[in-house]
């Protein structure tokens, strides 16, 4: 298997994107930061700056979707979001299934010990770590 640059998993919220990145080999996902979101310029600059630093070429977003896999408002946003990232940055990016990822990364950090407010600021990026390992662990069977 060769290095091809790292994948970048964007857990986005409107005041907070929780940010990650895989190894270069893909296999594995490391939680980066937690950006807090200022205004399109700021937050597409800072991002900007972590995909020159980690060399990304792939961008895999958390797509939020219904419990019944209907798309939402939310959903409405992420995609809008991830059609301006190709636009920006001219990088691949994947929406991915992101249902229960945020509850599941609460219960990570709950099971932690973790305060409740290093909890609020951990559970963004854990989320992202979640979405990036699910989408790596599918694109390795196929």
């Amino acid at each position: 298997m060769e290095a091809t640059g790292r994948i970048l998993a964007i857990d986005y919220g409107s005041r907070r994107m929780g940010l990650a990145v895989s190894d270069l080999l893909g296999i594995t996902a490391q939680g980066i930061d937690t950006l807090q979101r200022r205004n399109k310029r700021t937050d597409f600059a800072r991002l900007g700056g972590i995909i020159r630093q980690y060399n990304v070429q792939e961008i895999v977003l958390g797509y939020p979707l219904r419990m019944s896999g209907e798309a939402g408002t939310q959903s409405q946003k992420v995609a809008e979001f991830a059609e301006e990232l190709r636009q920006r940055f001219g990088l691949p990016v994947h929406l991915w299934d992101e249902r229960l990822t945020s509850a599941e990364a609460n219960r990570l950090l709950k099971e932690a010990e973790l305060s409740i407010q290093k909890r609020a600021q951990a559970v963004d990026r854990m989320a992202a770590v979640l979405i990036l390992q699910s989408f790596l662990q599918v694109r390795s069977i196929q």
